[in-house]
């Protein structure tokens, strides 16, 4: 049977055994059946009326709109960070790049706590702050920057990554040309890695869109100002599990969306490059 026949694609797989598919099928199956058992779990006689409710939809607001602010700050602060990262390899530089790295490993209630030890009343930066008349824990400026402070790393080592595969080379073409550093990195570096960028970006989004621990810990859940979807959905799981399929349900739609996405789009690139 060809791999046309079988819908996979058997580039550089020479032979392989057996028992690799079938660990491979249990893997698929552990990521793949729980969304699909939502699904079956869904209450279709009651799923509009649920998601279409003010508590949903105002979570469900709250989360795109942060998660949009938090991307734009990824994007903003990412992106030189990236460029740095990738044309310097000093001792202070790796140090600094395992730090920003860190939000990856690191378990989002603890990163909230940080933020909270940071921004809040009585944190380093926060209390300076609320002399000031400036509170920012448990307000919708901290859902953004608990989103932020989980999404920014995926950001950083997508644009990284292509940063460092382009080289320098073209780079030095703009500088003899008498292009400054500034219009080198407008004009030549960030066009070739826009693909990766876009990737990071919409990656960005996705996680922070996702985000709890951190937005629980650091932002709290008040209704309409820190509650995204991801906690109004484990409130309504607390009393009833069922109630908060329909909502779940709607965040595994758009996570699929921008998984397809950015997976589309990376296969587009590899085909105008080949």
């Amino acid at each position: 049977m060809t791999a046309l026949g079988t819908g996979l694609d058997r580039r550089g797989a020479t032979g392989l055994p057996a028992w690799a598919y079938a660990i491979a099928a249990v893997g698929v199956a552990l990521i793949v059946v729980p969304p699909l058992a939502l699904l079956f779990r869904t209450p279709w006689g009651t799923f509009v009326d649920q998601v279409t409710s003010s508590s949903s939809l105002d979570a469900l607001r709250l989360s795109l709109t942060t998660a949009a602010m938090s991307t734009v700050l990824c994007l903003v602060l990412g992106v030189p960070m990236a460029v740095i990262f990738a044309r310097h390899d000093g001792v202070v530089v790796r140090v600094l790049r395992a730090l920003v790295l860190l939000p990856l490993v690191l378990p989002p209630v603890v990163g909230g706590l940080a933020l909270l030890y940071t921004f809040g009343r009585l944190g380093i930066i926060g209390g300076r702050l609320h002399d000031a008349g400036i509170d920012v824990a448990f307000t919708t400026t901290a859902v953004v920057l608990a989103q932020t402070f989980v999404a920014l790393p995926f950001l950083v080592i997508s644009v990284e990554g292509a940063v460092r595969v382009i080289g320098t080379r073209y780079e030095e073409v703009a500088a003899t040309l008498g292009a400054g550093p500034s219009r080198t990195l407008w004009k030549v570096t960030l066009p070739l890695v826009a693909p990766s960028l876009v990737a990071g970006l919409v990656l960005s989004f996705a996680r922070a869109l996702g985000e709890f621990g951190a937005t629980i810990t650091f932002a709290g859940n008040a209704p309409g100002v820190t509650q995204t979807a991801p906690l109004a959905i484990y409130v309504a799981a607390v009393d009833d599990p069922q109630a908060a399929v329909p909502l779940s349900l709607i965040l595994v739609v758009i996570s699929l969306v921008v998984v397809v996405g950015v997976h589309s789009r990376r296969r587009r690139g590899e085909a105008g490059a080949m």
